[in-house]
């Protein structure tokens, strides 16, 4: 989640403008339908959280009109002070919106399993094939040009978040914080949200959220339109609170007994279990701001993997559908394969439940926080008291991100550590890369694909 969260961005996707307003709203939608567009859209939403919710936007608000604008910015406005994706959270809303419980878990899902499947078939080539020399010179190249993404965010996120010299302190802050002390993560998320909080009230206007969403758009009229009662299902009770509050504690209780008892408390797969639902709750403001604390821990802490390794599964996540956080499918998949729980001659099926693990306790947070707290976002239109700490928690990630870039750019272009060689074709490379990015607006995946084929280049002539 960047702070593109508060923006719907053009996609690849085009939508006539000539297409003929519907005079009446088309017809309610059938399950099965629904199941087959939430479907298609978990293998084509590449380009992040932006691009995925672009095209979100043209298909079930400009095209298909499922529902309104403003509807859809409503409910996109409440993902974004959810920790977690902030994508597959609205497909999540907006599916439950239409079709129930059911409807929001298969939309949710199904923005979430193609990736996982994609990500298991692509971390097992990886580490069954990466040192064939196809295989490590396209990964040579990519390093760098994924250092050059991770600062592309920070300017990203940056430029539409440190507004004012109050939001800038907080991200210096936070990166003297991670760069010079080593400070947690949750540490520095709850130090910005104080901050958020005491700057709302001495100083509002320095912290509020600065929405540029045009809701007064008109695509004509939608199933699920401005002036459309909230459905029965969508009201809130206490009892359906409750209820959706026990389920998701019961589901993750019983995920985390079953593990104990299959495979013990000190194993990987409970460790990965419990990491990643502290990450769930930590990621306010995105993938990117949580990559950090996945570093740190899975790392420097646990050492399921190695600094370049998660670069590499960076760009592996950065070139998939679906949210970018599944890159957290990749550190599972390579922790239990170096792990080895069940032994070396089952490595590979330990990487696919790791990654499974991981999976399952990173979006079942969300689809509880969409169920509980979406009947309560349908009674109410604002929720202005959450945007101070969240604009504080915001600035702060720019910071912690920065450092991030720093993170990978010493392990691409110093390898060997500070004695060791520097990498200066990679430093072109990555120069390549800022260019491409900041001046030509290329997207990311061709970026990426350019460097990889850049990196064989380079492998190639070496010899």
């Amino acid at each position: 989640m960047t702070s593109g969260k508060n923006l719907v961005y053009p996609s690849a996707m085009t939508v006539s403008s000539d297409e003929p307003r519907l005079p009446v709203p088309p017809n309610p939608i059938s399950f099965a339908e629904a199941v087959r567009f939430w479907l298609k859209l978990g293998f084509v939403s590449f380009g992040g959280p932006a691009g995925q919710i672009s095209i979100m936007h043209q298909e079930l608000v400009e095209r298909r009109h499922w529902i309104s604008e403003r509807r859809f910015l409503h409910a996109l406005n409440y993902c974004m002070v959810l920790p977690g994706p902030e994508a597959q959270q609205l497909a999540t809303y907006i599916g439950w919106l239409m079709h129930r419980t059911w409807g929001g878990i298969i939309a949710g899902s199904l923005f979430v399993l193609p990736s996982l499947f994609i990500l298991i078939a692509l971390s097992w080539i990886y580490l069954a094939f990466g040192d064939l020399p196809l295989v490590a010179g396209l990964l040579y190249g990519i390093k760098p040009a994924v250092t050059a993404v991770v600062l592309f965010a920070a300017y990203r996120i940056g430029s539409r978040t440190l507004r004012n010299p109050a939001l800038w302190a907080v991200a210096a802050a936070a990166f003297l914080a991670v760069f010079v002390f080593d400070a947690p993560f949750p540490l520095i998320v709850l130090g910005a949200a104080a901050i958020g909080v005491a700057g709302g009230r001495w100083a509002p206007a320095s912290f509020a959220i600065d929405s540029r969403h045009d809701s007064d758009k008109n695509y004509g009229p939608a199933i699920i339109d401005d002036d459309s009662p909230t459905p029965d299902h969508a009201r809130f009770s206490w009892r359906g609170a409750l209820l959706v509050l026990v389920t998701g504690v019961g589901l993750w209780v019983i995920a985390i007994v079953a593990l104990c008892l299959h495979f013990g408390w000190h194993s990987v797969f409970v460790t990965m279990a419990l990491f990643f639902t502290k990450a769930a709750l930590l990621t306010f403001g995105g993938a990117y701001a949580v990559l950090p604390y996945v570093v740190q821990g899975a790392v420097e802490q646990h050492h399921w993997l190695s600094a370049t390794q998660m670069i590499d599964g960076l760009a592996l996540g950065e070139t998939t559908p679906g949210p970018l956080i599944m890159v957290g499918a990749f550190v599972g998949f390579v922790g239990g394969w170096t792990q080895a729980p069940f032994g070396a001659d089952s490595i590979a099926a330990a990487g696919v439940v790791a990654a499974v693990v991981v999976t399952f306790f990173t979006f079942l947070p969300s689809f509880v926080f969409i169920l509980l707290g979406g009947p309560l976002v349908e009674s109410t239109h604002q929720q202005p008291h959450l945007s101070a700490p969240l604009s504080g928690i915001t600035a702060a990630i720019v910071g912690v991100i920065l450092n991030l870039a720093m993170f990978f750019a010493w392990h691409v272009l110093l390898p060997g550590g500070p004695e060791g060689r520097f990498e200066w074709p990679l430093a072109l490379i990555g120069s390549a890369a800022l260019i491409a990015l900041f001046r030509f607006r290329v997207g990311i995946i061709p970026t990426i694909t350019a460097c990889g084929a850049a990196g064989l280049l380079v492998r190639l002539l070496a010899g």
